[in-house]
């Protein structure tokens, strides 16, 4: 690697930290949209969450990303953070999120373009449960998916289901608002009945709990009227 593009790979790096750095700080922003303000947190994840991402993506060295909503941007940086690091030039992370222009009036666009890393993020306007049954049709693959859109029971399910066909064998979801019923009765089917395997869990939170499972080299067979209670 030249001088040249490790000066500029650092400068990249630079400056997707000096926005998180800046977001985490002030907790606040203005959509450049219509001079809206919002409070980033607690609706995004917090810095330890956001390094927590950071560093799973690294230990998989995942280049494929996938991420069930965007809202203010704060993953998303984490992600593209731990992707730069990572140094594949052809990494990649997509972003469902309907509500990003009527309910976050495109902030999280914003930051990601502040952070000069929107190249590397492709968004998707469109609800998860029709987006990503459309990415199986394609057979599009991704190495790890962070989970934290709708938290209604039927829609989480269907995110994890159809994240089960898009990941790699052996791939990563981690997700968000685990102390939330509804999440972790979503999750616990997929550890239950699909094969998947907790690997790591935050201390309990009332705003964010978070927890990595990893999806099976192979799903488990399963007769037809398998099921165990979940």
């Amino acid at each position: 690697m030249s001088s040249e593009n490790t000066m500029s790979e650092n400068e990249a790096l630079r400056r997707i930290r000096a926005v998180i750095d800046r977001l985490v700080h002030d907790g606040k922003a203005v959509a450049h949209s219509d001079g809206s303000a919002h409070d980033i947190f607690p609706v995004a994840v917090n810095a330890a969450e956001g390094k927590a991402l950071r560093t799973c993506i690294l230990e998989e060295k995942a280049v494929n990303t996938i991420e069930i909503g965007l809202g203010y941007g704060i993953s998303a940086l984490f992600i593209c953070e731990a992707l730069l690091m990572g140094g594949e030039r052809n990494a990649h992370h997509v972003a469902i999120d309907p509500y990003q222009a009527r309910g976050f009036k495109n902030c999280g666009i914003q930051f990601l373009e502040e952070a000069g890393v929107a190249n590397m993020v492709e968004h998707h306007a469109d609800e998860s449960q029709i987006v990503l049954p459309r990415f199986v049709s394609e057979n599009r693959r991704f190495d790890f998916a962070f989970v934290d859109g709708s938290h209604l029971f039927d829609r989480v399910f269907l995110d994890l289901i159809y994240l089960g066909r898009l990941l790699v064998p052996g791939g990563i979801v981690f997700a968000d608002d685990y102390q939330l019923p509804s999440v972790s009765r979503a999750i616990s089917f997929c550890l239950r009945n699909l094969g998947w395997t907790l690997e790591a869990a935050s201390p309990s939170d009332e705003h964010h709990q978070w927890v990595v499972m990893r999806m099976p080299q192979e799903p488990p067979p399963r007769a037809f009227p398998h099921f165990v209670d979940f």
